[in-house]
């Protein structure tokens, strides 16, 4: 029996050096990446945090930094969208698009984004299908998934990851992407990865910034926690999960593990 992938926590001070320096790992593992495969891929998250990483990462391109990173060669891929028109602020999309993306020039056949409401999908089944679709076309020798180097998720401080609510109907959905309704959180109607899907990354980066956060961190961290009832201690990267957290959001952690 393999052993599981290791869990690892690192801690910054505030939430600004956190995203810098998850900004700063991220360059470093997607060049890492190319290294070895020719290309690289991410999962991107959307929040304030997440997106205050991509701002970052498209400040470093900038900068006369070790690793640089050919964006020519990324592949772009969403855990969840809001289903929402496509030029709404709430869109996951858009953020990335305006904060790193357009940035440094990843080719448009590259960026893999959801789809928005207004487009030819006018129920977010019929979205997540599409987008299982595009999952599958892009995965090598029929698989139903390409290669994630590196998958991003944001923490809600009730513990949901992706748009995967607490003891919701996709917290049990097997399939790789999932249409979700009624979510406690706005906007209601969302496409999302499911876990089957989130669980294939080779790394699984979840990015928690501020104190509201810190009970489903310590929770989500706790041996024996239902993912069912906290989603995030659901998932597992293949190579390794890390918790990139701030001082406030590790507050109630116990102990570091390690």
């Amino acid at each position: 029996m393999n052993a599981p992938a290791p869990v690892e926590v690192v801690v910054e001070p505030d939430a600004d050096r956190l995203a810098r320096a998850v900004a700063e790992a991220l360059v470093s593992r997607l060049a890492a990446a190319q290294a070895v495969h020719g290309s690289a891929s991410v999962v991107l998250t959307g929040g304030g945090i997440g997106i205050a990483v991509l701002e970052h990462v498209a400040g470093l391109a900038e900068e006369p930094v070790r690793e640089t990173i050919d964006w020519e060669q990324v592949d772009v891929w969403w855990g969840d969208e809001r289903f929402v028109p496509g030029d709404s602020d709430e869109r996951n999309e858009k953020q990335a698009r305006e904060a790193l993306l357009a940035r440094v020039g990843v080719p448009d056949h590259h960026i893999h984004a959801m789809p928005p409401s207004d487009a030819e999908f006018a129920e977010p089944e019929d979205a997540a299908a599409w987008y299982a679709a595009e999952l599958a076309a892009a995965a090598p020798g029929g698989a139903a998934l390409p290669r994630f180097d590196v998958l991003l998720l944001g923490l809600g401080p009730e513990g949901h990851v992706a748009s995967i609510f607490p003891d919701s109907p996709a917290v049990r959905d097997e399939r790789t992407v999932v249409a979700v309704r009624d979510c406690p959180k706005p906007p209601p109607t969302r496409v999302s990865l499911g876990f089957s899907a989130i669980n294939t990354a080779e790394e699984i980066w979840l990015v928690v910034s501020g104190e509201g956060k810190a009970g489903a961190v310590a929770a989500a961290l706790a041996e024996g926690t239902d993912p069912v009832e906290l989603p995030a201690a659901g998932v597992h990267g293949v190579r390794g999960t890390k918790w990139l957290l701030d001082d406030a959001a590790a507050s109630k952690l116990p102990a570091l593990p390690g």
